[in-house]
């Protein structure tokens, strides 16, 4: 059993804008599947940017990714865990990553959520490889944005090919 599952966060964490955000808003906080949580806060981010250029949208990712480097690391040190599962700025970025020049229709926007859902559980090389060998933020984060390319690679084969 993972160590972290034996960590109770406290809500007043939240009150951190740091935690705030490595907490996923507080999505992280859910008793059951904080990354599916998490994950669903990134589907709603995602609906409610406005239509901007792929540029534009590149910008705010690379600038999430960034940002989650430092928060998630900085939560996982509060918490003395390497990746707390309440940790889920790194499921918000990776679906927003998945997304990238994905049509905002319903199918597509499932789609890609359960394509990252399986990626980020199942973890196949080298994702799982990145997870056991990076810590720090840039760990937390990076396991995502790998399993959020893959998931990305597939849509956009998907999008072409239909």
């Amino acid at each position: 059993m993972d160590k972290s599952a034996k960590i109770e966060i406290p809500t007043k964490m939240l009150l951190n804008p740091v935690h705030f955000f490595a907490l996923g808003f507080g999505s992280g906080l859910t008793p059951k599947l904080p990354g599916t949580a998490g994950t669903l806060v990134g589907a709603l981010l995602f609906i409610l940017i406005p239509n901007i250029s792929w540029i534009a949208y590149l910008v705010i990712v690379v600038c999430g990714f960034l940002f989650g480097i430092f928060c998630c690391g900085y939560t996982a040190r509060i918490l003395n865990v390497h990746d707390h599962h309440s940790i889920v700025w790194d499921e918000i970025i990776g679906y927003l990553i998945t997304m990238f020049m994905v049509p905002k229709e319903w199918m597509w926007i499932l789609i890609g959520f359960i394509l990252f859902r399986a990626f980020d559980i199942l973890k196949p090389w080298p994702i799982s490889f990145i997870d056991r060998r990076m810590g720090g933020g840039l760990g937390i984060m990076l396991d995502d944005v790998i399993a959020a390319l893959f998931s990305l690679a597939i849509i956009q084969i998907a999008i072409y090919f239909l």
